[in-house]
C-alpha cells in the first residue's frame, strides 16, 4: 500500500508548476490522507534523485525547506528553487502565500 501511495504522491508533485511550491500536508490532504504529510516527505526523500519528480518544490506548511538535507550538495534545493524564480532567505520561501500551489484547488477539475 505504501508503494501505491508514493506513486500517487509522485503524480501530484509532478504537476507542481515551475516557480511554485506546495507542502507535504497539501499533497496529503489532496490524496485523502490529511495525517500523512510525513509519508509524503518520505516519498520525496525516496525520489530526490529522480529528474521527473520536482521534489525541490515541496516544503513544509510554512514554506521552510525542511527537506534540503536530502539533496546532494550544500544548497541544491534552494538553488533549484531560485533558478525557477522562487526567493529563499534563510531556508524560508519568501511570499509563500502568493506562490503556494494547492492541489485541492488547482486539480479540482481533473
Amino acid at each position: 500500500m505504501e508503494k501505491d501511495f508514493f506513486l500517487r504522491v509522485y503524480e501530484v508533485v509532478a504537476q507542481v508548476p515551475c516557480g511554485r511550491v506546495t507542502s507535504y500536508g497539501l499533497v496529503a490532504r489532496y490524496l485523502g490522507a490529511p495525517r500523512s504529510s510525513r509519508v509524503v516527505g518520505y516519498a520525496m526523500t525516496a525520489a530526490v534523485d529522480r529528474d521527473d519528480i520536482p521534489t525541490h518544490r515541496v516544503v513544509n506548511r510554512i514554506g521552510v525547506l525542511t527537506g534540503k538535507h536530502h539533496f546532494p550538495g550544500t544548497n541544491l534545493m534552494q538553488q533549484l528553487l531560485e533558478s525557477e524564480g522562487v526567493k529563499v532567505v534563510n531556508d524560508q520561501i519568501q511570499e509563500f502565500d502568493q506562490i503556494v500551489w494547492d492541489p485541492t484547488i488547482e486539480l479540482k477539475n481533473t
